[in-house]
Parts: C-alpha cells; structure tokens; sequence
C-alpha cells in the first residue's frame, strides 16, 4: 500500500489535535490534500472525512477545546478551528438522489461508499494522518501517474449527478493531465455539455473563472471551443479568441503580471461593450466587474492615447488590461512601466475655487472645471500650482 511522502502540514499542530479528539481510526484525510502531496504541489486546504455524525463530531471537538462552525452541517460538513488552522470535516455520505445541480444525501459509514460518489479518481484517495497509508479503490495513483484524469466507474453517471462536472473535467485536465484526454471521459463530457443549461449562472461563473485563473489556459480553451462548450455557455465567443488568448499570455508573461481571469475573459469576447456587459449579467458577476469588462471592451485599441490618460478615463486596472491585451508588446511593457505605483489624481481645485476667482456661481463654474480638466489631463496631471494658473486662463477665456 502507497503511503504519503513527508510534509510539513502533517506535522501541523491544529490537524493533531482534531485528530486527537476525533480518533485516530475515525479520520482521514482526503482529497486535494493527498493528491498534490503525491505530485510534490504546495497544499493549503486539508480537509478531513469521518464516519461519526456532524453532532458526534461537534461534540468530540468541543469537548477538547477546539471551536466548531457549522459551515455545511445539513451535507455533514463543520469547520475545526484549531491552533489557528481550519480544516473542513466531512461526514461519509451517500447519494440518495440527484438531478445534475443538487444532490440528496444520507450519511454512511463506509469508506468506499464515500469515495465512489467523487468525481475523479484521484480525488478519491483518502489517506490515514497518523501513517500515511493511502486508500485508492479506483486507480487514482495510477492515474495521477499517468497524467489522466477519468471519472469514477461510468463518466456518464458521474455528469449526470452534477453537471458542473464537465467543466471540472476540463480544468482538472488543464492541472493535471499530460497527453491525450481520457477517452471515455472526454466522450461522455462533449455528449452532455447541452446539460450545462441546467447550472446556476453563478456557478458557472465560478468555474469558468477557475479556468481561466490557471497559469497557461490557451490549450485547455481551445480545447473547450473545438468541444461545443463555449457555444453553450458563451456562444459570444469571438472568432479570433484565439489569437487574442495566445497575445495576452504572452504579454502577461513578459510583464510579470498574475493571471486576472476577468482580463483573460476579455480576451474571448469582442471588442463590444454592449457585449460585454450582456455577458457579465448573464454570468452574474458583481457591478464593478461589469463596469471593468465593458471598459476594456470599449476601450481594445486604444493604446495611442498616453498610459495615464486612459486610466483616467477608464482606471488603472482597465488601462493596464487594454495594453496588455494589444498587439505592440513594446508599447504594452512601456506602458505599465508608466502606471506601474502610480495612481490616477484627484483634480486640485473644485467648483468653490473657482467661485472664489469671481465666477458667479452656475454653468460657467462647470464649464471652465471641464475645460481645466481637460487640460491638466493633457498635462499629465500637474501640480496644484499649475493647476490654478489653468484655471485663471480659463477664467480669463471665459470673460472674453
């Protein structure tokens, strides 16, 4: 039997302590933990499963001092917060009935059991925290190996119990495959994709988004075109995303810049605000998301205009996407060079400024702030100083 090479988060004191209070022959952990422990990866979530009921669980753990959160308490799972770590505790279930968005369960006690009703096999390993000794019932380690993900026993009643399974398939893939896709999981996930209709905006959305935040998601999108995915839950898709993707990947890697899942979407869609924003209500994402991606699509090309200027118009992040996803890497690397620690100005003077030159207060007030706007952003943002000499030159243009 596989066991768990050392790592430093086995030796946590909080995990010792929930697995002291729990029994050591009642948990595991399981999951994303074991798997990217197998493959050297760094692991932040270490979550727990258990055959004691959430109540028994609760007990045990404040029993011992350890606080307890009922995160999930009707799907069996509570939080532990113990020496400043949280971990997730997962009570073994079944699946009594499903319908691909929500699953009715009933608590188990079999570890099997719990493991079948995953989605993939390698993340259907559990291992035992004290020895490390890996369970693995359908082959994961053996896959993670290969670089293949597969979907537990048939792939299509595995999508038919959540559709959301097909986009994790895809990104899991993305992850952790190497090579060709499994075949079988492939197939059932193209058969099914018109089910993906089915799913909540937002958690379409929140899986898309997943995607499009991994480090290089050019193959596994265009993988995902050629599929029919995206002609079912972003059939706005420009037709040379492509080449906008491959671009934008570039040049964030030349700049150094993190992956932004919003400006990567950007990259998929055309240069149509009006677009943009359908997209954005559709997929539910917050006001200032849509306002971003709408900026970005109004503003694609607009990269004559001096750096700051744009972000004046449009703010530094969207002035920042705009350039990164142009065509002129020079120009884009120059460009956030100028905006790099730099923040779009307040203008230094207000409508009561201008009163005080004598202007009568009304419309000539905000004619001549426009026109001192205008002209201090040509400026590229002088002094205060400065600024009130403009704001005299207007003043005396405006008597004229």
């Amino acid at each position: 039997m596989k066991a768990l090479p050392e790592a430093g988060w086995r030796r946590r004191p909080g995990l010792a302590r929930i697995v002291a209070a729990l029994g050591a022959d009642a948990v595991k952990i399981v999951g994303g933990a074991v798997r990217d422990t197998l493959l050297g990866l760094p692991v932040t979530d270490i979550d727990l499963a258990t055959p004691l009921l959430p109540q028994d669980v609760t007990h045990r753990l404040e029993a011992a001092d350890i606080k307890v959160i009922p995160t999930g308490i009707a799907h069996g799972t509570v939080t532990a917060i113990a020496s400043g770590d949280h971990h997730e505790i997962t009570t073994l279930r079944r699946d009594v009935a499903t319908d691909g968005r929500r699953a009715t369960v009933a608590f188990a006690d079999d570890w099997r059991e719990d493991a079948a009703r995953r989605d993939f096999t390698i993340n259907a390993l559990y291992a035992d925290p004290a020895t490390g000794a890996i369970d693995d019932w359908f082959g994961g380690i053996g896959d993670l190996a290969a670089g293949r993900v597969r979907f537990i026993g048939d792939a299509a009643t595995r999508i038919a119990e959540d559709h959301l399974r097909i986009l994790r398939f895809y990104r899991f893939a993305a992850r952790f495959g190497q090579g060709v896709l499994d075949t079988a999981s492939h197939a059932a996930v193209v058969a099914a994709r018109q089910s993906l209709k089915s799913l909540s905006r937002e958690r379409i959305a929140d899986e898309l988004t997943r995607i499009l935040s991994l480090s290089d998601p050019r193959a596994i999108v265009g993988r995902m075109a050629q599929d029919g995915i995206f002609a079912v839950l972003l059939p706005e898709l420009a037709a040379d995303h492509a080449d906008a993707l491959d671009r934008l990947v570039g040049n964030e890697t030349a700049a150094g810049a993190s992956p932004a899942p919003l400006r990567r979407l950007s990259a998929l869609l055309p240069a149509d605000p009006a677009m943009a924003d359908q997209v954005a209500s559709r997929l539910r994402l917050s006001t200032r998301q849509r306002k971003h991606l709408a900026a970005v699509a109004g503003h694609r090309g607009d990269t004559a205009r001096p750096a700051r200027q744009l972000a004046h118009a449009v703010g530094i992040e969207a002035a920042r996407d705009v350039h990164l996803l142009s065509d002129d890497r020079a120009a884009a690397l120059a460009a956030l060079r100028t905006l790099d620690g730099w923040d779009v100005p307040m203008l230094p003077v207000k409508g009561g400024d201008v009163i005080a030159r004598g202007v009568t207060a009304g419309p000539d007030v905000a004619r001549i702030l426009k026109a001192v706007e205008a002209a201090w952003v040509a400026e590229d943002f002088p002094d205060a100083a400065r600024v009130r000499e403009l704001v005299d030159q207007k003043i005396g243009r405006t008597r004229d």
